[in-house]
């Protein structure tokens, strides 16, 4: 599957770096201890918040420096949230608020139902201006895409323009970025890694596991 074409203008991928690739080497490794896992995700989460904060709209501000000259700076032009899909989402959350003290924080919960293997909304709770805000909108795993679909729909049932959402992904497939990017042209996507594909069961490969599993210590 070809998405050549939404590489650059719908999907931000890091820099593909020796750095990057040696930090992806610590976490995929089965054996990789959580405490190495949590580290060294955390140092890519970042990068991946700063990433995405850098897609946002900018103002010019000029400010005085200690020396009396004028400097021709920059200041964010919007009001801006988090939202992460509980429960893997959360794991972003701490780098986001690192980087953007007293950011305002949404939650959504959504958990594939068991018949009809569709994204179910159990809980959300949004700021009450989200509509006037920029979304960060925090999911680890991007795979078939359908929670994410269900997530940005909501965002944007809210109020939330699309071109407002920025959807912060730690890994994905070709076909996660298809399904969104089809659904919401509009939408950045910003990603560390883009796997090969997803197998008949829809786990990613290579992969990494289940992302919230790993980081919060509940994988078997």
């Amino acid at each position: 599957m070809s998405i050549e074409k939404y590489l650059g203008r719908n999907v931000h991928l890091l820099p593909q770096t020796n750095q990057l690739r040696a930090l992806h080497t610590v976490i995929r490794d089965r054996d990789a201890r959580r405490e190495d896992f949590v580290f060294y995700s955390e140092r890519i989460i970042r990068m991946l918040v700063e990433a995405g904060l850098d897609l946002l709209p900018f103002e010019e501000r000029i400010v005085e420096t200690p020396v009396g000259r004028e400097y021709q700076g920059l200041r964010f032009a919007g009001k801006l949230c988090g939202v992460p899909i509980i429960r893997a989402g959360e794991s972003m959350e701490g780098q986001l608020r690192a980087v953007c003290r007293g950011i305002r924080i949404g939650k959504i919960l959504m958990q594939r139902d068991k018949v009809t293997k569709l994204p179910k909304l159990y809980y959300s709770n949004l700021p009450d201006d989200i509509a006037e805000r920029h979304v960060l909108m925090l999911e680890p795993m991007l795979a078939t895409g359908g929670t994410a679909l269900a997530a940005i729909q909501l965002l944007l049932d809210h109020g939330v323009a699309e071109e407002n959402i920025v959807f912060i992904n730690f890994i994905t497939v070709p076909e996660g970025i298809a399904t969104v990017c089809e659904r919401y042209p509009k939408v950045k996507i910003v990603t560390s890694a883009i796997e090969e594909r997803l197998n008949e069961n829809a786990y990613m490969m290579p992969g990494i596991g289940d992302f919230g599993d790993r980081f919060f210590g509940t994988d078997k």
